[in-house]
């Protein structure tokens, strides 16, 4: 999970999509990039870190321009070192930039394909770096002279080459802004407009929540298997590019992934999660009515719109029982399993007098490694809780995610083959609810009808694009786990840019 942006507009865009990126830093914390483009130059800053650390003043000031891309990364694909951040450049054919969110899961073959066939190199290990070249190389059979239905032949070819979950945002020197999805929607992506004196601007992210922060209108989502064209005359382009794209939209992003004040595929993500808390509380109210909860207490911040609704629904107390400090990132996306445990308590404080001689249901969003509920039972009944229950707004991760989303390793995962009552005695509860996956989509589908499919891979281990097998499993499993990452994030690759390239450093 990444966020990206791409802006057209009539004046600088650096400060609008410093914004945008600032709002999807919850989407990854490892690294953050901007290109912008100038008169048929490309400006570059990228570096590892947050946001507000890679951009200075002085950077902000040379990156000129009324086109930009920009990226916020999180590692699922490639390491977490410097040269692994985007945007990605290749200078044949125009000079192209490209930033993405997703993961390909055909990127070996691809990079076997590129270096022998299409006569590219890859200089990371990236899977971004691999799209980004796809694309230039389909793009370059077009000719010299592009039309939009240039741009979308070689979408569509990249369709027909490109397995996996992706969205991605690109500029062409002198040619425009362009965005596209994968055929099944699984990643996020919409674009809206705003009007100026001088004429339409357009604005592309991964989330509608940039969009409002910089004042444009929401249009849509980009569908599966859409491409979107923006000349430099700001005429606005789209067209489906392949037969049969079918919307298998991540269901996770409503469960974690988005800000709450997002739109996603049509559907308000934190009706969504009411949603969630109301089922939630059913399944409580059918399997445990009985139930003796004095207290719910929701584990900050993605679960606090469910475990409210929960409260509700039951007719129980509803506290904050635990204080954030909001200057440690979100433990999901730490790169390595000491980093996560070590911040666990750095990052949550618990409020005696909310947990003292109650019986306490901790609400969360889901249980992934499990590292993090294990750490927060134990300091709910340091606090003085009689009994410690825990209630998850998702259905057990049972299964690796390969598109996007750093859940890998299924060794990782607590519930791995595991029953309820296996992990609840792991971490630590007198008792462990689960969210059932046919609420959990019901949740979703109350908010939009037209959802009628999501990828679920992750709870039930369907695949949605068809092409993953036991064996590409392994093999991830022995690249992506978290001693490989800690391993690949100390290597640091030597990238010389191109030279119509401008670094901003």
């Amino acid at each position: 999970m990444c966020g990206i942006v791409g802006l057209m507009a009539n004046s600088m865009v650096n400060q609008a999509v410093y914004d945008a990126l600032t709002v999807q830093q919850h989407r990854g914390q490892d690294a953050a990039g901007m290109m912008t483009w100038d008169n048929g130059r490309f400006l570059l800053r990228k570096s590892n870190g947050l946001v507000r650390d890679v951009f200075h003043t002085r950077h902000m000031q040379r990156l000129k321009g009324n086109i930009g891309i920009g990226h916020v990364r999180y590692p699922t694909a490639g390491s977490a070192s410097e040269s692994e951040s985007q945007p990605f450049y290749v200078n044949s054919p125009f000079g192209i930039a490209l930033v993405h969110n997703g993961n390909l899961t055909n990127s070996e073959q691809l990079v076997a394909e590129l270096f022998n066939t299409d006569l590219r190199h890859i200089n990371t290990s990236s899977d971004s770096e691999v799209l980004l070249n796809v694309f230039a190389h389909e793009l370059g059979k077009q000719g010299h002279h592009l039309e939009p239905e240039d741009i979308f032949d070689a979408i569509r070819r990249v369709h027909r080459r490109c397995k996996g979950g992706y969205a991605a945002v690109s500029i062409i020197n002198g040619k425009g802004l362009v965005a596209f999805r994968d055929p099944h929607g699984i990643r996020p992506i919409v674009f809206g407009r705003r009007d100026t004196p001088e004429g339409p601007e357009y604005m592309i992210a991964s989330e509608s929540v940039a969009l409002d922060v910089a004042g444009f209108e929401l249009i849509r989502d980009l569908a599966p298997g859409e491409a979107l064209y923006i000349d430099m005359a700001r005429n606005l382009h789209t067209q489906k590019c392949i037969e049969n794209a079918r919307l298998t939209p991540c269901i996770f992003e409503y469960v974690y992934l988005s800000r709450p004040d997002s739109i996603i595929d049509g559907a308000n993500v934190y009706a969504t999660r009411m949603r969630m808390g109301q089922k939630l509380a059913e399944k409580i109210k059918r399997d445990w009515p009985d139930h003796d909860i004095d207290v719910v207490i929701p584990i900050p911040d993605t679960s606090r719109t469910a475990a409210l609704e929960l409260a509700l629904h039951l007719n129980v107390a509803y506290r904050e029982g635990f204080m954030k400090n909001r200057y440690i990132g979100r433990t999901f996306i730490m790169p390595g399993q000491t980093q996560r445990q070590k911040s666990v308590r750095q990052k949550l404080n618990a409020i005696d007098i909310e947990f003292a001689g109650k019986n306490v249901l901790l609400v969360d969003d889901s249980i992934v490694r499990g590292t993090t509920c294990n750490e927060i039972i134990q300091m709910a009944r340091e606090a003085g809780a009689k009994n410690v229950y825990f209630a998850s707004a998702a259905p057990a991760v049972r299964y690796p995610n390969v598109y996007g989303i750093d859940m890998p390793v299924a060794m990782e995962l607590i519930a791995f083959d595991r029953t309820t009552e296996d992990v609840a005695e792991l971490i630590g509860a007198d008792r462990l609810v689960y969210q059932d996956l046919d609420d959990l989509k019901e949740a979703v589908r109350e908010i939009n009808p037209g959802l009628s499919e999501f990828d679920c891979s992750v709870f039930d281990g369907r695949y949605v694009t068809g092409d993953i097998d036991p064996d590409y499993l392994a093999r991830l499993e022995i690249a992506r786990n978290d001693a490989a990452k800690q391993q690949s994030s100390g290597g640091h690759a030597q990238v010389d840019l191109h030279n119509d390239v401008e670094e901003v450093d």
